[in-house]
């Protein structure tokens, strides 16, 4: 009875998932269609952001696709989709803002970050084998292989929660860089509200996705021991 609660828990997680996957691409495209009344484009605004913020040697590169927006620490570039490279909308400065609040975070050292990228190539790793592991020990009932799965999955668990305040860090940083330097009005910062935290939902979903997978397999593991 307990297994069938945490299943229908991580359903209800993998819908909320998907109406978040859903919302971030209806509240881009709605804000999509509303022009900001500075008419910058996302790459305006972005290089106006980093430039303020001393980040002169930081390119900022279209890229194809859609919400393929990214920040390359490696590379130190700032990736905007066409849409968003182009295009003079609530959307587009939102989303192009919000990557160069990365940049700063990069910049400044912003400890959660640091964290992330030291944590990045052990869970790039664990993720791979993860579910080998765990499949397999759950086939063939090797419940020493599902306990090592367990502890490469919570890599990733862990990586998934420390992302977190990356993303509304990275958020909290454009939204008040937007308004104080006057990318926007005081009217506007409503859409861009709206944009971000629809962005930011989806690695809320995401996190607890991962989580609730990871109790299921804990419980997996102990009730096999006892």
């Amino acid at each position: 009875m307990y297994f069938d609660g945490m299943y229908i828990l991580i359903i209800i997680a993998f819908i909320f998932s998907l109406w978040a996957q859903f919302r971030v691409s209806g509240t881009f495209k709605k804000w999509a269609e509303v022009p900001n009344l500075r008419g910058m484009t996302g790459q305006e605004a972005a290089r106006h952001m980093l430039d303020s913020n001393g980040l002169y040697d930081v390119p900022v590169e279209p890229v194809r696709g859609s919400l393929t927006d990214h920040y390359d620490p490696i590379a130190r570039v700032v990736r905007l989709s066409e849409p968003v490279y182009y295009e003079r909308s609530i959307s587009a400065v939102s989303v192009a803002c919000h990557e160069v609040g990365h940049a700063i975070q990069h910049k400044v050292h912003y400890p959660m970050l640091v964290i992330r990228h030291k944590m990045f190539p052990v869970v790039n790793f664990a993720s791979g084998f993860a579910p080998i592991l765990l499949l397999a020990g759950v086939i063939f009932g090797f419940m020493n292989l599902v306990g090592l799965g367990i502890i490469f999955f919570s890599a990733a668990v862990a990586f998934q929660l420390v992302t977190l305040p990356v993303e509304f860090n990275a958020s909290n940083r454009a939204r008040e860089v937007m308004v104080s330097q006057g990318y926007i009005t005081n009217e506007e910062e409503r859409g861009v509200a709206k944009v971000l935290n629809a962005a930011a939902l989806t690695y809320v979903a995401a996190a607890l996705v991962a989580l609730l997978e990871l109790i299921r397999y804990i419980l997996i593991f102990t009730s096999n021991r006892d």
